[in-house]
């Protein structure tokens, strides 16, 4: 599987949508959740997500092939969510209303009850969310979206052994948490 890398040249080389409509399928939710381990809100996370897409429709950037398309296109995702909240820190962002927030937070629960349908899942996520911003992407790439170390490295521009330490210390502080909830992960 090449994930997602054939699917691409079609659409890129050979102006074949259907690819296109492949790459949203296969990614948009994991990229969703992942989007929104940055802004913290789904929608924002839904639209950063349409923006990558609409990056790779418009502009079509070339794929050097270094890493895997998958790497490739997080990198992109998360390039989006860095820029959008960077123009956030500058704007310093517009008050939201008690009952946006509501409408947030019942939106975000609704998304994580069809996508986690696990009660142990549900759990795990919610410890994360408890964690350090960098222990929560690194543990969310390497175990949601089945990225190695080697992969994790490209996407946040680090070395494989700085990954392997975070993602030790990420491992440690989740146990801890889990911990705290009366809760063990064996898989961790």
């Amino acid at each position: 599987m090449d994930n997602g890398a054939s699917s691409y040249r079609r659409f890129r080389e050979k102006g074949d949508n259907e690819g296109l409509a492949e790459i949203i399928k296969d990614y948009k939710d994991g990229m969703i959740f992942y989007l929104n381990s940055f802004v913290n809100n789904v929608h924002t996370a839904e639209e950063l997500a349409i923006n990558t897409f609409v990056l790779l429709g418009t502009k079509k950037p070339k794929d050097n092939g270094k890493g895997s398309f998958k790497t490739w296109l997080y990198t992109i995702a998360r390039n989006q969510a860095l820029d959008y909240l960077r123009k956030q820190k500058r704007q310093k962002a517009n008050e939201v209303s008690l009952d946006d927030i509501k409408d947030i937070i019942k939106d975000e629960n609704s998304l994580e009850i069809s996508y986690i349908r696990k009660e142990e899942k549900i759990a795990l996520h919610k410890a994360m969310r408890k964690l350090k911003p960098e222990y929560k992407e690194v543990l969310w790439l390497i175990y949601f979206e089945d990225l190695s170390c080697k992969e994790v490295a490209s996407v946040l521009k680090k070395s494989v052994h700085n990954i392997e330490t975070l993602v030790y210390r990420a491992r440690n502080s989740l146990k801890s948490e889990l911990t705290k909830e009366g809760f063990t992960y064996e898989n961790l």
